[in-house]
């Protein structure tokens, strides 16, 4: 279990490390350059996967509130809705990304074609309701958890190392379970199709670069390289969601949680939020040529002193 427990704290210090970059990165692209749209997209999607690592269970914000002098079950409340906040937005900005790299990289002759110009209004509004409608949703938590006690509570579920979910009213339960479920499936049933709407448009892509210059590997464009990225990231997040949710359902459902159990589901959770950002920084250029001037500037300040 201990060494469980260590797999997780050193994914999670690896994920903060890596979004905090890539947060970095695109604050100064949003502040000081002029930025892409989906700039403002993956900024938002590294804040978000930052706080959601931090409170994924017995790490991070958990150690530092448990240091304050702050109510327990306050302290449970707060972490347990930021994170809850945090995975509804997750879904919510990774489907915006992919459906809105959709449109920027189709042709002129669609439909999509005529949202290329207001990319930034709509996407001022996306973020708006986005916002809007995952605070107002995560609210719920705020009734059903708190502090673990060791009295006879014996329908508490314990969800950390001082958090529980309080017993819920069946239908309650089944109602908040189908509300989720039908958001998140979806969610990834838009993800999937924008996916396979922007593979169809490589592929045809590919064949006419194939077909004008005769050859068998093209150049890659840094639109193509961005809507590959973005493929990559929606099969991980595809995979690794439905790992979570049956382990999530499973446990809701049976009202019952195994600590093997419940440390799997958070290495498999902050999966995802932890592979993203490596994935983004390998395929931007963008990033990797910041990171070698800068690792090239310092390595001159070494050398000299």
């Amino acid at each position: 279990m201990s060494s469980l427990k260590n797999v997780l704290y050193f994914q999670a210090g690896l994920g903060v490390l890596a979004n905090m970059v890539l947060l970095f990165f695109y604050t100064f692209l949003i502040l000081v350059h002029r930025n892409k749209p989906m700039d403002m997209i993956s900024c938002q999607l590294a804040l978000i996967h930052t706080v959601l690592v931090l409170t994924g269970g017995d790490i991070g914000l958990t150690d530092v509130f448990g240091s304050l002098s702050i109510d327990s079950d306050f302290k449970c409340k707060t972490t347990f809705y930021i994170n809850r906040l945090m995975r509804g937005l997750s879904i919510c900005i990774t489907c915006l990304l992919s459906v809105f790299q959709a449109v920027t990289i189709s042709p002129n002759t669609s439909l999509l074609a005529n949202f290329k110009l207001k990319l930034k209004k709509y996407m001022t509004y996306a973020f708006f309701y986005i916002w809007s409608l995952n605070l107002l949703f995560s609210s719920r938590w705020i009734f059903y958890v708190g502090a673990f006690t060791n009295a006879s509570e014996t329908n508490q579920m314990k969800v950390t190392k001082s958090c529980s979910l309080f017993p819920m009213n069946s239908i309650i339960r089944a109602l908040s379970l189908t509300v989720t479920t039908s958001r998140d499936v979806f969610l990834v049933g838009v993800m999937l199709t924008s996916s396979g709407y922007m593979v169809i448009i490589l592929f045809r892509h590919q064949r006419q670069c194939k077909h004008l210059h005769s050859l068998s590997h093209p150049r890659a464009s840094p639109e193509k390289r961005a809507t590959q990225t973005i493929l990559m990231l929606v099969v991980v997040f595809v995979v690794m969601y439905w790992v979570d949710f049956i382990i999530s359902c499973t446990a809701v459902l049976s009202w019952m949680y195994h600590p093997v159990i419940l440390t799997v589901q958070k290495f498999v959770m902050n999966a995802y939020p932890t592979i993203t950002p490596f994935v983004q920084i390998s395929s931007d250029k963008r990033i990797i040529n910041m990171l070698t001037n800068l690792w090239s500037k310092c390595h001159k300040i070494f050398k000299k002193g």
